[in-house]
């Protein structure tokens, strides 16, 4: 390691040193992420004393062996003792998309089944199981308002049994209280559609809620179901989104456990998302306050996907009768849908954020959509938009071609210049582009496709998984365009690759093998040999990553790369001549120069490297020889 090395990696620790003293937490932040910890704690004790409640009445009347009991629960709890015995009933809503059931414990929705969605299962003997998709169907789950009283502390409507009553599209639960007062939830189906109304009405208990602490506090604990074939994948599209007011949507970190706190603006919705569908809670007449969002991975032998925990406060104006409103949405995460909400809930499918994300929606997006509007496979739809995405750049193509053809014909200069100064290859380079610059050829110019094509190949890196319109959608051999093509189930899981054999990345390996080999075999790497080989390495290293991915986009780079070497053969074998190429090379030849301002550095820099390399040589002391 020479002089210049040590000094380059001690600047490197120095700046990581830098780096790690500068995002260090903070004493505050510390205290801070202490104290979501403790609230987290407390969030998971139950509000109310865990009393058997279950034998206390019989038919409506308390039983004598529990009469004592029953007196403790009445001193403890007041009037919402009366609704906290009886046994859970089921009811359920349904509409041309949806089906719900109702639990009156709680008043909660116990499950939620699309009725145009499925969940796909498959053994390593590839034998199919369907089902419906299925959300907020954990027993484990929780959904309850949290309601501040004078004398009997915290009480949850998940320890209230509700008394269901079924009208039309619309379901009624009411927790009679007695004396007039009640706790009642009110669920309103819309028709044809996957959003829900909901009311919470106090009736008469304006006089029960504590004025020191009017705010009613929500707490959802909400445990994500494996839906996809590839759980990995949608573990990491699946996490809690949020909107503040006046703010874009913001969610908790999806590689990791994460926590996310909103104190200051309200919050307009809070959505749980799986990687292809959601539910969504939505602020209506109240808005949400003092948010508090966690995310916790399981184990990968759990059932369950991941646990979402959100908590916020719903404002109380202590009226008699009041009323709380909110929207309920569970259903696929269809961006139009979403979009009728005008509430920017559509934000919730990562589509990616900046300029891609920008491109996901309002370029590739909507082109998809058109064409599959005509054409049924979206493979086929894949393959043209691949066909008009190369019409597109084929400009920039047959620059890029028309620079390496006539590099080509310059190396039987270039193997002169190598012949003239065997052993300096810095003074090779520094001819070499003198050539190129006297015959007019940019070596550049073979980067202008690929710089053109990086946004475009960036956003259907996002846009193959995140849109639900690839999902289940099968093609060729792939069954599943938003998940991973499997030829063959492997009896092993090898780290990092997984337990199957995805095709659409073998080929797409071999195909950008074969096009490189073709493309770059005219090119000269004597200066860096190196990377003649990388170009053949980096997409076997690639198969690592692209075997798990959606097919979808290993199907759009394979098709690619067909297209590409279609496109490379065809114009170097019938557009270019050879005769033509010379005579263009001789025409610039002949033509006077002048130096761009780019290149004149370049030359600079390589003659001062150059200059250097000699001093270094010259100061290396000659070894003495033996006599």
């Amino acid at each position: 390691m020479d002089n210049s090395q040590r000094t380059g990696l001690m600047l490197i620790l120095l700046l990581v040193s830098a780096y790690l003293w500068y995002t260090a937490p903070s004493a505050a932040e510390l205290e801070r992420q202490s104290h979501i910890q403790d609230s987290i704690a407390q969030a998971n004790n139950p509000v109310t004393e865990n009393l058997d409640t279950k034998n206390l009445t019989i038919d409506g009347t308390p039983s004598v062996p529990d009469s004592i009991a029953l007196s403790r629960l009445n001193s403890r709890f007041g009037p919402f003792a009366a609704a906290m015995g009886g046994q859970d009933q089921e009811a359920t809503l349904e509409n041309e998309l949806l089906k719900i059931t109702f639990s009156s414990k709680g008043g909660i929705i116990k499950k939620a089944e699309l009725k145009e969605h499925f969940k796909l299962r498959e053994d390593r003997e590839r034998n199919q199981t369907k089902t419906l998709v299925s959300l907020m169907d954990d027993d484990k789950n929780k959904f309850e308002y949290i309601i501040p009283t004078k004398n009997y502390g915290l009480i949850s409507t998940q320890e209230l049994n509700f008394t269901p009553s079924v009208s039309g599209s619309t379901i009624k639960m009411t927790a009679d209280l007695g004396n007039g007062q009640s706790v009642v939830q009110v669920y309103t189906v819309n028709p044809n559609s996957y959003k829900l109304e909901h009311a919470l009405q106090f009736n008469g208990l304006n006089n029960e809620i504590d004025p020191s602490n009017n705010k009613l506090k929500f707490r959802w604990h909400n445990y994500l179901d494996r839906i996809e074939q590839n759980t990995n994948f949608e573990k990491y599209y699946s996490t809690v989104y949020f909107k503040e007011s006046g703010e874009s949507s913001d969610y908790c970190n999806c590689r990791t456990d994460s926590k996310e706190e909103v104190d200051e603006n309200s919050i307009e919705w809070v959505s749980n998302v799986n990687q292809f569908f959601n539910t969504s809670i939505i602020a209506k007449n109240k808005k949400f306050e003092d948010g508090k969002f966690e995310t916790i991975a399981t184990e990968d032998e759990s059932e369950d996907l991941k646990l979402i925990k959100s908590e916020f406060d719903i404002p109380l104006d202590l009226v008699a009768n009041e009323s709380i409103e909110t929207s309920i949405y569970i259903g696929p995460n269809e961006f139009n849908r979403l979009k009728t909400y005008d509430n920017s809930l559509e934000e919730i499918i990562p589509f990616g954020r900046s300029i891609f994300g920008t491109i996901n929606r309002w370029i590739i997006r909507p082109a998809f959509n058109w064409l599959s509007s005509i054409i049924g496979s979206k493979g086929v739809v894949i393959i043209l938009l691949i066909f008009i995405i190369k019409l597109i750049l084929y400009p920039l193509m047959y620059k890029m071609l028309h620079s390496q053809a006539k590099m080509g014909l310059l190396k039987p200069e270039i193997a002169g210049i190598k012949e003239k100064f065997p052993d300096d290859s810095q003074k090779v380079q520094m001819e070499t582009m003198k050539l190129y610059r006297e015959y007019g050829v940019s070596p550049f110019g073979g980067c202008l496709p690929m710089v053109a094509q990086m946004p475009i190949w960036y956003a259907l890196f996002r846009f193959f998984p995140a849109s639900i319109t690839f999902r289940q959608e099968p093609f060729l051999w792939a069954t599943d365009l938003s998940s991973y093509d499997s030829i063959v189930n492997l009896p092993f899981t090898i780290p990092m690759f997984g337990a199957h054999i995805s095709l659409f990345t073998i080929l797409w390996a071999v195909t950008t093998v074969i096009y490189s080999f073709y493309n770059m075999r005219h090119m000269d790497m004597s200066a860096n040999p190196a990377m003649k080989y990388v170009q053949y390495f980096m997409p076997f290293s690639f198969l690592f990553f692209f075997n798990t991915y959606a097919s979808g986009l290993t199907c759009y780079m394979f098709f690619s790369n067909v297209f590409n070497i279609l496109q490379t053969v065809v114009t170097k074998k019938f557009v270019f001549s050879d005769t033509k190429l010379r005579a263009e090379l001789d025409a610039n030849k002949s033509k006077p120069k002048k130096k761009s301002g780019f290149g004149s550095r370049l030359e600079e820099a390589m003659k001062q490297q150059q200059e250097l390399a000699k001093k270094k040589s010259n100061q290396q002391p000659k070894k003495k020889r033996r006599k």
